[in-house]
């Protein structure tokens, strides 16, 4: 793996085939110092999608695996090749504990400080906050407060629109669904369009950021 920084943006793909996948990925081949890429397992024949993606760019771009509930998706997907896993929901230890033995980043989800605190303590690499727009943007800083300086990624919700709103607000990493490729873009596999989007989002997000101080 060349890139030793995990991205601050995870680009989300949920429910497309390879070919779709990939005509993505050829947009993002050489942005893997921005971008990571997570491929749902509710994608059909994901695992498949998943080796041959990461098979592909998998020295440019983390490639990983979304929706892993346990850890049989977890294997799995790392059988296949993910580089990192993202789950909805709070993972068991014993499946954090398998990733962390094979080197495999994990990105579980919580939301009150309990949740957030035990998934440290069992080995998490990040924490995502999810649903993120269902809470107020002050949630993130406000989890800092008693837990300390942690790695915490917005999801749900995120867009080109919002993304510095959560990147100043607390919130280490972002996970962006539909923010940024419009889905029919996707379907159809029209790459001038996906590029158009890109650039767009990079423009707004990192051309015109402006840090505040955490």
């Amino acid at each position: 793996m060349k890139k030793k920084e995990f991205p601050k943006v995870t680009v989300i793909l949920r429910g497309y085939d390879y070919d779709q996948v990939n005509s993505v990925m050829e947009v993002l081949a050489d942005k893997g110092e921005h971008f990571a890429v997570e491929v749902t397992l509710n994608s059909p024949d994901v695992f498949e999608t998943i080796e041959r993606v990461a098979d592909q760019y998998g020295e440019a771009l983390f490639i990983g695996a979304g929706t892993v509930l346990d850890l049989e998706d977890a294997k799995k997907a790392i059988e296949a090749g993910a580089q990192f896993i993202l789950s909805p929901i709070m993972l068991e230890k014993e499946t954090l504990d398998y990733c962390k033995e094979r080197g495999i980043k994990t990105i579980p989800a919580g939301m009150t400080p309990t949740e957030v605190y035990q998934l440290f303590q069992n080995g998490a690499d990040i924490v995502k906050l999810f649903p993120a727009t269902s809470m107020e943007l002050s949630h993130f800083k406000a989890m800092k407060g008693p837990l300390g300086e942690l790695p915490l990624m917005a999801v749900g919700g995120v867009n080109s629109h919002n993304t510095n709103d959560f990147l100043n607000g607390g919130a280490s990493y972002v996970g962006i669904a539909s923010g940024i490729f419009n889905k029919e873009d996707i379907l159809s596999k029209n790459k001038a369009a996906l590029t158009k989007s890109l650039e767009a989002f990079e423009e707004r997000v990192f051309h015109n950021r402006k840090v505040v101080s955490q």
